[in-house]
């Protein structure tokens, strides 16, 4: 069962809360009085060396997207910590969805088809035929 602020990335990944470090601050912008007395900016931080909810493939996977090894995301767009905190696990659960998506196959290259062939050498003959009706003729009258 998932607690509150687990975070649920895929049907076969799911980061317990445990794993993920959570730190607040001010947030910047509109909020009124609270602005400058409650902490509702967050930014959590996932320490992939350390997350024993990863398997092997998806750490090494995620470790070759994220270099250094910890994976941060900043929430401070909404007025309320609860709202904040929900958002970044939202923005760090996309995160990591894009991460682990298998890459797409590399495009086989392919030879163009003769009827793509004779139609570039056609437009390029059409083309040329209006350039040459455009040019000026030397006249003989003077």
């Amino acid at each position: 069962m998932p607690q509150p602020f687990d975070l649920v990335v895929n049907q076969r990944l799911q980061i317990p809360a445990r794993e993920l470090r959570w730190s607040f601050t001010r947030s910047s912008g509109p909020g009124g009085q609270n602005v400058n007395k409650v902490e509702t900016a967050v930014e959590l931080s996932l320490d992939l060396h350390n997350a024993a909810s990863l398997s092997a493939d998806q750490r090494l996977r995620l470790l070759r997207r994220f270099c250094d090894g910890v994976v941060r995301v900043c929430a401070s767009e909404h007025r309320s910590q609860y709202l904040n905190r929900q958002a970044a696990l939202e923005k760090l659960g996309s995160l990591l969805r894009s991460a682990l998506q298998s890459d797409p196959k590399p495009r086989k290259p392919t030879q163009p088809t003769r009827a793509s062939q004779r139609r570039r050498v056609e437009g390029k003959k059409r083309r040329g035929e209006v350039k040459q009706t455009r040019q000026q003729r030397p006249r003989l009258e003077e």
